[in-house]
């Protein structure tokens, strides 16, 4: 090692080829950056979040972008000169070389991305700077420093960096906010397409995760389709080095089906696919989402509680199996694709009521992101109020004006629904509000998001639905809403505070505006 890489040296590529296999939404990233630059760090707050438009790029990146580059032009230089680099140091190298080719092309993986996702870009993916890349990587990594593997892996590193380039924009865009909580979720959306252990993903696990179904969980209106998009949009795609170009666009890759405004007979058409004559009105063949969807794709399921048991029967086996038949057929058909799902259901609780299969839940949850409620995020930051605004506003208004609407929106929730406001309908509410102050200066909040609650819970005691503890912790969340405190709860309902408590059914009480 002596006279190529100096110990500081050393310690300085440790840190920060390590930023190349982290989670670049957790803070422990901040805190990488700050061991890198030392005094030159620029605190930038505590997580990465767009505050801006176009602000996907950190100041302190950049100037990690620089020392990099300049570090991987010296060591080739030594190296040139006749220096030798130890068999242990050569990941090393090739971690520096990696990092820096990333950065080098980031834009361009961004640039082709986004042209992917514009109407017509579905199809195939051309990546015209693929040679000037191999050719870069060849300069850096030559047999004399580098192992011949590293070189033979170069269509693949080229996909991981795209792959790496689409999932960091798509989370960035899709889940905003400054909060940790918001944080949280943007770095269970990253692990969900990469998983901890991004040395693991690289060497091959990048095969298998199409077989791993995410289950997104969290109240109305919290952003779980975002999620959604954002995981399934980012799948690995092959680059074909004969074709220069990947296997498809990521802009067709993701098809969604909202299964509570659809009728069981119409999921099973749309998921599956029928066979002209298969059922009235059937007048042609169909192809259902699992056949549509590429491998490389996903199809995202919403309110997936509302599935029907004898449909829920038919998806386990897709996903046991990863087959599945038209309606009117009995050939059997291969889904490549990955699954997602949502819910704001407790299903552990659907699973007691017999609403929803304990086997197909355990095949759904073994990748789970919670989405938080918007009180939440508001609670451990009350800037996020600001931020979500201040984005929503732009959508609606346009940048031009989303400064001076943000303002009337804040100014407006403050004189008339106060901090301590709830937001019932989370994101999805507040976007309301937005467009609500727009167009009429006022907004009202519906109570129906309450009273559809209640007309719920009389509409299941009705007919029988409810378990005896389900009826308990219903009735007591109820209470609790009216009364506003658990020991008059509990002494209406002639029962212990701390029985009130325990048996309190919190996601009813959080939909009614309870504590």
């Amino acid at each position: 090692m002596a006279g190529i890489i100096s110990a500081e040296e050393r310690v300085f590529l440790e840190t920060a080829t390590g930023l190349i296999y982290s989670n670049p939404f957790l803070p422990e990233w901040i805190e990488r950056e700050r061991l890198v630059l030392g005094g030159d760090f620029i605190d930038e707050g505590p997580v990465w979040s767009m505050t801006d438009p176009g602000s996907e790029r950190r100041a302190n990146l950049l100037r990690i972008d620089r020392r990099m580059a300049d570090m991987a032009d010296g060591l080739r230089r030594r190296i040139e000169s006749g220096g030798g680099l130890p068999d242990e140091d050569r990941a090393l190298y090739e971690d520096v070389v990696l990092l820096m080719l990333y950065q080098r092309y980031s834009e361009r993986f961004l640039k082709m991305a986004l042209e992917a996702l514009e109407p017509g870009g579905a199809g195939r993916c051309r990546a015209d700077f693929y040679d000037e890349f191999a050719a870069l990587a060849r300069h850096y990594l030559a047999p004399s420093v580098a192992s011949a593997a590293v070189i033979e892996e170069l269509p693949h590193i080229f996909a991981i960096f795209f792959q790496i380039r689409r999932a960091f924009h798509h989370i960035y865009s899709f889940i905003v906010g400054q909060s940790l909580p918001a944080a949280r979720l943007r770095a269970a959306a990253w692990q969900s397409v990469f998983t901890h252990d991004m040395r693991r993903y690289r060497r091959g696990l990048y095969r298998q995760m199409g077989e791993i179904t995410t289950l997104i969980t969290g109240p109305s209106g919290s952003g779980k389709e975002l999620v959604a998009r954002a995981v399934g949009l980012a799948r690995y795609l092959p680059f074909d080095l004969r074709t220069r170009s990947f296997a498809a666009g990521p802009g067709g890759a993701f098809h969604a089906l909202d299964l509570s405004a659809l009728s069981p007979t119409l999921i099973e058409s749309e998921l599956f696919g029928h066979r002209k004559g298969a059922f009235t009105g059937a007048q042609a063949d169909h192809p259902g989402w699992l056949e549509v969807c590429p491998p490389e794709g996903a199809v995202f399921l919403d309110e997936i509680g509302e599935l029907a048991v004898s449909l829920q029967v038919k998806l386990l086996r897709v996903l046991e199996t990863r087959t599945f038949q038209r309606l009117g057929e009995t050939a059997p058909r291969r889904f490549q694709g990955k699954v997602i799902v949502a819910t704001n259901r407790d299903l552990e609780r659907e699973i007691s009521a017999g609403r929803f299969r304990a086997d197909l839940y355990y095949r759904l949850c073994s990748d789970v992101i919670a989405t938080p409620s918007l009180r939440e995020r508001l609670a451990d930051s009350p800037g996020e109020l600001h931020n979500l605004v201040l984005h929503i506003a732009r959508g609606a208004a346009g940048e031009g004006e989303a400064e001076n609407l943000a303002a009337e929106v804040e100014a407006y929730i403050a004189g008339h629904l106060g901090a301590d406001y709830a937001w019932p309908g989370n994101i999805r509410e507040l976007a309301q509000c937005v467009r609500n102050v727009l167009v009429r200066k006022e907004y009202r909040p519906a109570r129906l998001e309450r009273l559809d609650v209640r007309e719920h819970f009389l509409a299941e005691v009705a007919a029988g639905r409810l378990s005896a503890g389900e009826l308990l912790g219903r009735y007591a969340a109820l209470v609790h809403s009216r009364t506003g405190s658990y020991e008059e709860t509990a002494r209406l309902l002639d029962l212990d505070r701390r029985t009130v408590r325990a048996r309190m059914d919190r996601e009813m009480l959080a939909e009614l505006g309870g504590g």
